[in-house]
């Protein structure tokens, strides 16, 4: 168990109750979440509220990124992998990539360490979802 990741899947739970996607981010510094956030495009009615960048929102100025820990429960677009990337953001820690490979090549290319964690709770939490709502998820992805 990662008690961080822990806490991306609190954030992506809250997306869900909200009727949104459940995708959820946390941002760290030095052992301790100085951002949070989750997908929010459906409840903003806004297509690049993802977590990530939500997380990244919430979070504020913070001046340097480098010595931050992004968590995300999936693995992140290239929309929220180019935020990574911008802000020098050098590790991110999913929950998965088995239901959304994203942009996981595209962030080692520029020197960001990822790890997949292959969380079971956060596979079926989109499994489930992606089930129930085939369309608002190919919406979110640009399948449409």
């Amino acid at each position: 168990m990662d008690k961080f990741l822990d806490e991306a899947i609190i954030e992506a739970k809250r997306g869900l109750l909200e009727g949104g996607i459940p995708i959820g981010s946390i941002l760290v510094r030095d052992e301790m979440i100085i951002g949070r956030g989750h997908n929010r495009r459906v409840q903003q009615n806004n297509p690049i509220i993802h977590a990530e960048i939500d997380c990244l929102m919430n979070a504020g100025r913070i001046g340097n990124y480098r010595d931050t820990i992004l968590y995300s429960t999936l693995m992140p677009c290239y929309l929220c992998a180019g935020a990574v990337v911008q802000f020098g953001i050098k590790k991110v820690v999913v929950g998965e990539s088995r239901t959304f490979s994203g942009a996981v090549e595209f962030m080692k290319e520029h020197g960001v360490e990822v790890i997949n964690l292959d969380d079971n709770v956060c596979i079926g939490m989109m499994k489930d979802f992606i089930t129930s709502n085939p369309v608002l998820w190919n919406e979110d992805i640009g399948k449409l």
